[in-house]
């Protein structure tokens, strides 16, 4: 893979591209392919660009948080992968199915998951029902 800026020759607009290799960018280029989001024009080119070089403390130390950062998001996400293949989404009607579980005693104990206001989950602990906030990172990748 290989990220170019690219410049519209138009509207004059500066955006980032990947693409395969830059083999792909010249045929998408001269198929007519390339197009500029902001005014659908195809006169776009790519511009000079200068490669990333770590070369200071800074840098590295940025580069470990990012690292840092994406394994806790894929922490999150293989955690929300469990939650969504073991257990029953609610919606908004979290909290109602919480005391319903907890206070029909016929009811099965399932697992549960949904969206809940603050207030309403500290009002779910003090009548002694178990619920937690998980953190939840939308799938933002295409």
């Amino acid at each position: 893979m290989i990220k170019y800026k690219l410049k519209c020759k138009d509207c004059e607009i500066d955006f980032d591209s990947w693409f395969a290799s830059s083999r792909e960018f010249e045929k998408l280029k001269k198929k007519k392919l390339l197009i500029c989001h902001f005014c659908n024009s195809i006169k776009v080119d790519k511009t000079l660009m200068a490669p990333k070089i770590m070369n200071n403390k800074e840098d590295f130390k940025k580069n470990a948080e990012l690292k840092k950062y994406e394994n806790i998001k894929q922490t999150i996400k293989s955690y929300q992968k469990f939650i969504k293949d073991n257990f029953k989404y609610v919606g908004e009607n979290f909290a109602y199915e919480a005391r319903s579980i907890h206070y029909d005693q016929k009811k099965k104990s399932r697992g549960i998951y949904g969206s809940i206001s603050k207030k309403d989950l500290l009002e779910l602990k003090d009548e002694g029902i178990d619920a937690q906030i998980v953190p939840w990172v939308k799938d933002t990748e295409n």
